[in-house]
């Protein structure tokens, strides 16, 4: 009987599923690549949902490299690089932990009133970030024009469809994909020298190497 307790109470520890940790102590310091330099290290106490959060904007919703990184202990996010004693997550309490944070939903349709930042990059599998303009900078108007040229650039953009790319974990937006071609690169054009302020325009002179432009356009808090 002894020896029946015990290869029970051996094997229920074994099967046990570890709870993922609700707070998990992180220490980081600045990452700077190519040097070897000492930083001063910060150390705090995570939440699991912040740890998740940070996690998924380098990984995407990818259960297996999030577990992998929660194992090593280690990320690199924002030029810092934060560490913490690994541990192994379950596969289904991870998946059920991933639940809370949003899924790319290519049925969302491209809305103009909720982008704030529209991308433009060259061609090739590896493109570049031509210009960044923001929504802030694009609303600027010139004097004795009704309308700015963001409000126009998204107008050209909507009647195309842009089409939907995926869910940015780092912007907490979506990202859809505006194609460029010769007759919305021209609407373009028109749209800057009629209604962009002049260090604008100076920007825009990339259009004629840019391939796409990205539009990021948060989620309202709270949506999925």
């Amino acid at each position: 009987m002894l020896v029946l307790v015990s290869t029970f109470e051996s094997f229920s520890a074994y099967a046990r599923v570890v709870t993922l940790p609700e707070s998990i102590p992180v220490r980081y310091t600045e990452e700077e690549a190519g040097y070897v330099t000492v930083r001063p290290i910060v150390r705090q106490t995570f939440r699991l949902d912040e740890l998740l959060d940070m996690i998924l904007s380098v990984t995407g919703k990818d259960a297996a490299r999030i577990r992998q990184i929660l194992h090593s202990g280690t990320v690199v996010y924002h030029f810092y690089r934060y560490l913490w004693t690994g541990f192994d997550a379950h596969e289904a309490e991870l998946s059920a932990a991933l639940t809370r944070f949003p899924d790319a939903d290519p049925a969302r349709p491209f809305e103009t009133d909720k982008c704030t930042l529209a991308v433009f990059e060259s061609a090739g599998a590896h493109p570049k970030h031509l210009l960044e303009l923001d929504r802030t900078a694009g609303l600027k108007r010139r004097i004795f024009r009704g309308h700015s040229f963001w409000e126009r650039l998204v107008e050209i953009a909507a009647n195309e469809n842009p089409a939907y790319q995926t869910y940015s974990y780092a912007h907490r937006a979506d990202l859809y994909r505006l194609d460029l071609n010769a007759h919305n690169i021209l609407q373009i054009t028109q749209a800057a020298a009629r209604l962009a302020p002049g260090n604008l325009r100076s920007a825009l002179r990339i259009l004629p190497t840019a391939e796409r432009i990205i539009f990021i356009c948060p989620r309202q808090s709270g949506t999925k």
